[in-house]
């Protein structure tokens, strides 16, 4: 069995953004030459999220709209959290969006349904954080 791991690296200039991050974790996919196993991505920041969904401009503000609804990011005071950091409507929008995807790879390829694409959401940017691609298989 394989085994290969690889950090993407990320620092969007706004609090909040979702990337498409697909390609680089195919170019990853491809890098370890696995064609048979699984594919595990995750975030590894606790204000980050990795998730999949459709690549779709209008979702991605609805997903915006929705998640500032459930946990607005103002006022600070709200929240028992801020008070040295202003942040834990971020902590609480990765809880609703998830940590990781794991993804079958199946002919050396990332085995998706329809319109499905990997992201990283950011809900504190301004940092870089980090996102783990863990691949294993054969």
């Amino acid at each position: 069995m394989k085994s290969y791991r690889h950090v993407l690296k990320f620092n969007l200039p706004t609090r909040r953004g979702f990337v498409n991050i697909t390609p680089q974790v195919q170019q990853c996919l491809s890098e370890s030459t696995v064609q048979e196993g699984l594919v595990l991505v995750n975030a590894m920041n606790i204000t980050a999220s990795v998730f999949i969904n459709d690549d779709e401009a209008g979702l991605h503000r609805d997903f915006e709209r929705w998640l500032e609804k459930l946990a607005p990011e103002k006022p600070h005071s709200q929240y028992d959290h801020n008070g040295y950091e202003d942040n834990a409507d971020a902590h609480l929008k990765r809880t609703i969006m998830g940590r990781e995807v794991v993804v079958a790879i199946t002919n050396g390829q990332l085995d998706f349904g329809t319109w499905e694409q990997i992201f990283y959401g950011e809900f504190d940017g301004k940092r870089t954080k980090q996102v783990l691609v863990k691949i294993i298989g054969d």
